[in-house]
């Protein structure tokens, strides 16, 4: 889980131009450390949060690992972070004498204006730094001329010529695709090994924890973000400090992460006394040490707490193990990941539906899926989900000798007399079709239907 935790990954940081790039804004040291983290120099690059953690149920958001966090500690930057994307494209030279080329943005010819997706391009063509972008907004303003793979004889003496700027060009921009607004953080003019121009953007978006959003902490303890309280909603102990976050108890018996618990009391002993703590395994501080410290300064020894409802009013009827424990906003986050659809692309050879979300792909219901609905025995929502919302077809079918025919005629048998109409799937279709490529040929058997 540590591979996944978003952080600070080096100084430079914020001037480097990479793929994808996870950074959270306010990275803190743990509060209890291992041997291991003083070695590698952690705690000068840390990735998390300390966090204060109250392990109790809390609302039923809770269930399975989901965590539910409070709303004003997302306000004041827990687990905010930046996510930087990287985005690419070349300004080619054709054999032919014809380059791409960054244009102005187009004007409208009924209110001579420029369309508002155009709006944040400078005089070359490209978006300024720190102009915001919404969906659909173009910030590298790429155009490629229509010939440009056009390499008869007529087409290079053009380019030749020099005539090259009468060559009729066509779009090709860069445009951005998520729902949620970004902005632009670098763009880079530079050169490929083969001399061609090459434009990188960097788009910057700030994001706080939603729900869905996957958080661990450093026990393989991951889950997911069920539920954001109001404050004034949250369970309050003596001192009134509410929790960061509230973690389900049923967490801790079957994973036996013993080490978290521990973690949470050096934590808490830890600052109380203004100290950092030690974790590690089998050596770190120990619990009857951490318990002394708290019975000292007036807490109990096992690190729990009697907290009041923040929706009552009334003490819980139960002590809560309350204090802080390091954790990880991990990279998966909800944003990335969300996915429907109901029609959309299809692929050109099978018309199935795309696979992919960044191909606005369809959600495939696969085989291991199939098995459950025959074990159903629900054949209508077997045809529905295979066949009517995926690539239906019409064919039209001879009963006599089971060979596929058109506009309602068997040019095999040479009649239309025993030409009946089906609908099958167009995978099928192509597959009838492609084994008889090969020599091989299936016959449909026909049956009234009962």
């Amino acid at each position: 889980m540590g591979k996944q935790g978003q952080g600070a990954i080096g100084y430079n940081q914020l001037v480097r131009i990479d793929t994808l790039l996870y950074l959270l804004l306010y990275p803190q040291q743990p509060l209890v450390k291992t041997k291991t983290i003083e070695l590698i120099g952690y705690d000068k690059l840390p990735a998390g949060n300390n966090a204060i953690i109250g392990v109790m149920s809390f609302s039923g958001y809770d269930i399975e690992d989901a965590l539910v966090l409070n709303k004003a500690s997302l306000d004041r930057g827990y687990g905010r972070s930046q996510t930087m994307k990287k985005s690419s494209t070349v300004i080619r030279k054709y054999p032919n004498g014809t380059h791409d080329r960054l244009a102005d943005a187009p004007v409208d010819d009924s209110t001579g204006k420029r369309q508002k997706r155009y709006d944040i391009l400078e005089a070359d063509g490209i978006a300024g730094v720190g102009e915001r972008v919404e969906q659909g907004d173009v910030y590298v303003n790429k155009q490629t001329p229509v010939n440009a793979n056009d390499n008869s004889s007529a087409a290079i003496m053009v380019g030749a010529s020099n005539a090259a700027a009468s060559v009729a060009y066509k779009s090709a921009p860069l445009s951005y695709k998520p729902p949620v607004s970004g902005y632009v953080d670098q763009v880079l003019i530079t050169d490929t090994d083969n001399d061609q121009t090459l434009i990188k953007a960097l788009i910057r978006q700030t994001r706080r924890p939603e729900l869905g959003d996957k958080f661990s902490s450093r026990h393989g303890q991951k889950g997911v973000c069920g539920l954001i309280v109001n404050q004034e909603d949250m369970p309050f102990n003596d001192q009134g400090i509410t929790p960061d976050m509230i973690m389900n108890p049923h967490g801790f018996p079957s994973r036996m992460t013993v080490g978290k618990m521990i973690e949470l009391l050096s934590g808490k002993a830890g600052v109380i006394s203004g100290t950092l703590q030690y974790g590690t395994a089998f050596g770190g501080s120990k619990v009857e040490d951490m318990s002394k410290i708290l019975v000292e300064n007036g807490y109990n020894y096992g690190g729990k707490e009697t907290l009041t409802s923040g929706i009552t009013g009334e003490p819980l009827e139960c002590y809560v193990y309350f204090g802080p424990i390091y954790y990880q906003r991990l990279k998966h986050m909800v944003q990335d990941k969300m996915h429907a659809r109901a029609r959309g692309p299809r692929a050109v050879l099978t018309r199935q539906p795309t696979e992919g979300r960044s191909r606005d792909g369809g959600l495939r219901l696969g085989e291991m899926e199939r098995d459950c609905l025959i074990g159903y025995g629900a054949t209508q929502l077997l045809l529905e989900r295979l066949m009517i919302s995926s690539d239906a077809f019409t064919v039209h079918a001879c009963q006599k000798c089971g060979l596929m025919g058109y506009n309602g005629f068997c040019p095999y048998c040479s009649s239309s007399k025993h030409v009946v109409q089906l609908t099958i799937p167009y995978g099928t279709k192509l597959m009838l079709q492609e084994l008889m490529a090969m020599q091989v040929v299936p016959r449909l058997i026909l049956e009234d239907a009962v």
